[in-house]
């Protein structure tokens, strides 16, 4: 048994955390959560326009977006070291095309195309064309680009709510180089892995204040909600990266030295409050308030990027206490969701974009509809998951 101030062995094997799957349960319903109030809150693009708006949505949708992906990229890349010191460089090269990259490219050739259709014959404005034509013509840009495109660009390709796989993926293959540097850099040396301290309240307060002022710098170019393609091809939003590359990052750290386990409970239950506390005083301001600027050199861009990036570390480490703490229960029930759970973040969105066409014609109230929409969305998701891991093949991806 290694001491509260030691790394776990590197041989060690670790056990399945049925809370991790329990967490990762909890982010994925989340997401549908997330998306369903697109239409009714936030001022963000979306596939089904001219909703009744919530502002109580809008603050939701802010307090969910500073948080929840990157707890989602620690949460991943927890299994990252552990799946390549099993499998090898190449076989975790392998199968991480396999399992993150095809359901990537069958997705954004099925479940996307699907999604920008709907929009194009909805709020584009020019005559309607049939799917494949839409598809060949403008999806893919084998056709002429109209004189009066309204898109953001051209083609209409995109990878929509898959970016999170496209990142993760490029996440993990620059693990994977790093590795493989790392590897040759020691050759040859030997020796045990150094322990590192388990991070406590000060490490955190730095690392709260590094996030933000590498988020101010960036959103000083990029604003929230400002897309940009990498080299053509990798979808990505910069005024997050600094969350999501620095969560990606300590869960690796955290898979290697051990601070799942041995990170003190009474120090992640402070952060939870302190991040539930900043959640309560964020709705009662109202993310929309002019303090709060999603960009450029000002001071409300300094103050919600503080604001953002603390409620992203404390609610971070307040969750992963949380769920450690008391909700670690399992069974058959809960290990079918969390077996399904990746599944449900790939083909939930259909789903919620047609219960918010359904409801577009009766125009119920924003948070009637979000109920409305979340509820069906949340319960359809899981057994449509469910059903799609038992075709032939289809657990290797899903």
């Amino acid at each position: 048994m290694y001491t509260s101030t030691e790394a776990p062995p590197r041989s060690a094997v670790r056990p399945r955390l049925a809370w991790l799957d329990n967490l990762r349960v909890a982010l994925t319903v989340l997401v549908v959560l997330h998306h369903a109030a697109q239409a009714y809150g936030p001022a963000d693009w979306w596939y089904v326009r001219d909703q009744p708006r919530s502002g109580i949505l809008a603050t939701l949708s802010a307090l969910d977006g500073a948080f929840f992906m990157s707890l989602f990229f620690f949460v991943s890349a927890v299994f990252v070291p552990g799946s390549h010191d099993r499998r090898g460089g190449w076989t975790f090269f392998r199968g991480r095309l396999l399992r993150l990259g095809v359901p990537l490219v069958v997705g954004a050739l099925t479940i996307v195309p699907g999604l920008m259709y709907a929009y194009y014959r909805h709020y584009r404005g020019y005559p309607p064309i049939s799917y494949p034509r839409y598809f060949a013509d403008v999806y893919l840009g084998l056709g002429d680009r109209p004189a009066d495109w309204s898109g953001p660009s051209w083609p209409d390709l995109q990878f929509g709510h898959l970016w999170f796989i496209q990142n993760l993926l490029a996440y993990s293959l620059l693990y994977l180089l790093c590795r493989q540097a790392a590897r040759l850099l020691s050759r040859g040396r030997r020796g045990a892995r150094p322990a590192r301290p388990v991070p406590g309240h000060r490490s955190l307060v730095l690392l709260t204040l590094a996030v933000a002022a590498a988020t101010y710098v960036i959103r000083i170019h990029y604003p929230l909600d400002t897309w940009v393609p990498v080299l053509d091809l990798l979808q990505v939003e910069p005024a997050r990266v600094p969350q999501y590359a620095a969560f990606f990052i300590l869960g690796v750290l955290a898979d290697r030295y051990g601070w799942l386990e041995r990170f003190p409970a009474r120090t992640g239950w402070v952060w939870l409050a302190g991040g539930l506390g900043g959640a309560a005083v964020l709705f009662a301001v109202g993310s929309d308030a002019s303090c709060f600027g999603a960009g450029g050199v000002t001071w409300p861009a300094a103050l919600w990027a503080l604001v953002d990036s603390a409620l992203c570390v404390s609610l971070c480490v307040g969750l992963l206490t949380l769920f450690r703490e008391t909700l670690g229960g399992t069974g058959p029930l809960r290990r079918e969701l969390a077996a399904g759970s990746y599944t449900v973040y790939i083909v939930h969105l259909p789903v919620v974009v047609i219960l918010q066409y359904a409801l577009a014609d009766r125009r119920p109230s924003a948070l009637v509809a979000w109920v409305v929409v979340s509820g069906t969305a949340v319960l359809a998701a899981f057994p449509l998951a469910a059903a799609l891991r038992r075709l032939p093949g289809a657990r290797r991806v899903l």
